[in-house]
């Protein structure tokens, strides 16, 4: 058994969702004591309910951008929406999240002197001019566009963690995460991957927003969840940002005849106008990842996605997609 002095209690808000209920059996499979806090916008109480029954695992209803008063020994910063179209549904409450959810989160870590993670994000890029993406890349970012309140929200908090690190010493840490798949994506979240799978299930066409030749790289949420945690785990010297993401490339026709092959579906595709400032490549530099975090992706596409299909199967079959 472990000492108790060695188990942390460790904070995770946006906890029920996609990447934030997986991150809690991580963290509870290493031995610490877990609160989950969602405000269940995107996030559902489905996804962690298999974990209400361990004794380290505890489950809150808060809103980030009211301030929160737990002890706690580190946090794990994921609450936002972060699918276009639930970001864009309420994009003031979206900035706000990320805003005033920094700065409260901040408080906190400020109180209590626990480390502090922030899931940042590949979009603090834009739609980039330079190919991969770098750490000291600044980007190049609409500041009033459709996407704004998610980007420049998600840019904000970096700037926001980084001054108070250097104004009240706070020990932070920035990930920039790029796109991300698995198990407990939500059926409707309007992302590439749960949108091709879900029609493709159901014998839709599969909907290619542009031409399909716009790329993107995709990490399965398992590799994601321990560069997370190995992020979080490195001396107080490593800040970030650091990029984490698979950076193998594949273009969105090549991902759509991949899933159409791999479900066995009879799906045809069909394209329409590109949205706004939708990225034309997306793909990340993890030399810094590689370096410091001696983290790298394992799971290949065509694994991740087998198992996110059976995932999608279930829920289909069992009509639980929007269950909270």
């Amino acid at each position: 058994m472990r000492h108790y002095d060695s188990i942390k209690r460790v904070m995770v808000t946006g906890g029920a969702g996609f990447l934030g209920s997986h991150l809690c059996e991580k963290l509870l499979a290493n031995g610490h004591d877990v609160l989950c806090v969602d405000n269940y916008f995107t996030g559902r109480r489905a996804n962690v309910s298999h974990l209400l029954e361990n004794t380290n695992f505890e489950l809150m209803r808060h809103d980030v951008t009211f301030p929160l008063y737990v002890e706690i020994d580190e946090i794990y910063n994921l609450a936002c929406p972060a699918a276009p179209i639930h970001y864009q549904f309420d994009p003031v409450q979206t900035t706000k999240v990320s805003v005033h959810g920094a700065i409260n989160m901040l408080g906190l870590a400020k109180r209590t002197k626990a480390k502090i993670f922030q899931a940042s994000t590949s979009e603090i890029y834009g739609d980039p001019l330079v190919h991969p993406q770098t750490e000291d890349y600044w980007g190049h970012v609409n500041p009033i566009g459709s996407r704004s309140c998610y980007d420049e929200g998600k840019r904000c908090a970096e700037t926001l963690f980084f001054d108070y690190h250097r104004q009240y010493s706070i020990k932070i840490k920035v990930a920039r995460i790029f796109n991300t798949y698995g198990p407990r994506m939500h059926v409707n979240d309007g992302r590439v991957v749960s949108n091709f799978i879900v029609q493709a299930l159901r014998g839709q066409n599969i909907t290619v927003y542009g031409d399909g030749s716009q790329t993107r790289a995709f990490c399965y949420v398992d590799d994601m969840i321990n560069g997370i945690v190995a992020l979080m785990d490195t001396p107080n010297d490593i800040l970030g940002p650091i990029n984490l993401g698979n950076p193998v490339e594949i273009t969105i026709k090549q991902l759509a005849d991949l899933i159409i092959d791999l479900t066995g579906s009879r799906s045809s595709v069909i394209y329409k106008s590109l949205p706004n400032d939708d990225p034309k490549q997306r793909k990340p530099d993890i030399s810094l990842a590689i370096k410091k975090l001696d983290w790298m992706p394992n799971v290949g596409i065509k694994d991740g996605l087998l198992q996110t299909i059976l995932y999608f199967e279930t829920e289909l079959k069992n009509g639980k997609s929007m269950s909270k």
